[in-house]
């Protein structure tokens, strides 16, 4: 009796060491050589500052080259961060009306790509959002009035020339796309005139872009890009809530313009989705309509969170993953589906990765340990 005893506890020990092994095997395969043949997997390098972005944690850099080949930096590459209101102020002074640029935001994430052969896609050129009000005004000042519409033009164009021009002379090949213009169509807040519902508004306060240059911002954007951009580096537009059927059809009829222009080659579709909304069909039914102008499809910031943190939410998050990435996978022209989808990024690797962070979006804990998601979106992929 005893020695049966052994036997089982052995038994069992081998058994629980053999499972132990399976799922440390399992997480060592690379979420980025599972869908290889279909499309780029991209992370998100959170932070909003140089000294609390995830570039400082060598763990988050580790696993992000480990299971992606693609990134985005969420934050420090927005005009906010990039534009100097002294040095452009100084240029006034100088008879040079061009906008003073400062890199130091972007060059370290842009360094580490280039060391470690990770790609990026650009996040963004023009956005009203976290674009200083000074930029828009007279003399660069805060309380100066809008400029007239051919000096915005200028300075969009100088803008965009000089953030492209460093980023290719010094990390050549780290950019492969550029979300060029984000969020510009806004059902709820639009001009009637405009044949896109271009955004005149983002709640309470006018959105710059349209106050200085009108719905003819969006084109000119892209005009400058395509400009001065290397030619194997693709344009994407970029927005939120794209499966509502409104907003669908308006980006639909942007992108189809911009398309007959020679000015873009793909369409971002952001992802903050929820565990039961949108639905897959709303989904899969935005990207068929977009999948008509045969232009590529991003999926740029795919984060599902949940209300309370949960063994039970946190499967029910898994699973939706999973349904997200079987229904991107058969939707893929690599599998004979109607849709080129060419990347699919996560909008970070762990949750709540500092202190006030309260995301609980991610597919790896704060300890760096899989989520459920994790095993969801490799098995889909399998």
């Amino acid at each position: 009796m005893k020695k049966r005893s052994i036997l089982a506890i052995a038994l069992t020990a081998a058994l629980l060491i053999g499972c132990a092994g399976a799922q440390n095997k399992a997480e060592d395969v690379p979420l980025k050589d599972l869908c290889a043949d279909n499309f780029m997997l991209g992370v998100g390098i959170n932070g909003s500052t140089l000294e609390n972005q995830t570039l400082n944690l060598p763990e988050y850099m580790e696993l992000s080259k480990k299971h992606f080949n693609s990134c985005t930096m969420t934050n420090l590459m927005k005009s906010g961060y990039i534009l100097d209101q002294r040095g452009s102020i100084e240029n006034l002074e100088k008879g040079d009306e061009s906008p003073a640029l400062f890199f130091g935001s972007i060059d370290p994430t842009l360094e580490w790509c280039k060391e470690n052969g990770m790609k990026m896609r650009g996040h963004t050129l023009v956005w009203h959002t976290q674009a200083p009000n000074w930029f828009f005004r007279e003399g660069y000042k805060d309380d100066g009035e809008y400029v007239d519409k051919e000096t915005m033009l200028a300075r969009m164009e100088s803008y965009i020339k000089q953030l492209m021009t460093h980023v290719q002379e010094n990390y050549p090949g780290v950019i492969y796309c550029w979300d060029v213009v984000n969020e510009a169509v806004e059902p709820d807040s639009y001009d009637p005139e405009s044949f896109f519902m271009c955004r005149t508004k983002c709640g309470a306060d006018p959105n710059p872009w349209y106050e200085t240059i009108g719905p003819d911002y969006v084109e000119a954007a892209f005009t400058y890009a395509r400009k001065y951009a290397d030619s194997d580096v693709k344009l994407f537009y970029n927005d939120y809530n794209t499966y509502q059927p409104v907003k669908t059809k308006a980006i639909y009829d942007l992108c189809a313009s911009l398309k007959e222009k020679g000015l873009i080659d793909g369409i971002g579709m952001q992802g903050y989705w929820g565990l039961d909304y949108p639905s897959d069909h709303m989904i899969e039914t935005a990207i068929r309509k977009f999948a008509e102008l045969d232009l590529e499809i991003h999926v740029t910031e795919l984060s599902i969170g949940v209300d309370e943190e949960t063994p039970e939410q946190f499967d029910k998050q898994g699973k939706r993953y999973g349904d997200v990435f079987k229904l991107l996978k058969s939707l893929d022209s690599d599998n004979n589906g109607p849709a080129k989808i060419t990347s699919v990024t996560l909008f970070g690797l762990i949750d709540h990765y500092r202190e006030g962070d309260t995301t609980n979006t991610r597919i790896f804990y704060s300890d760096y340990k899989p989520k459920p998601a994790f095993y969801d979106i490799q098995e889909a992929l399998r």
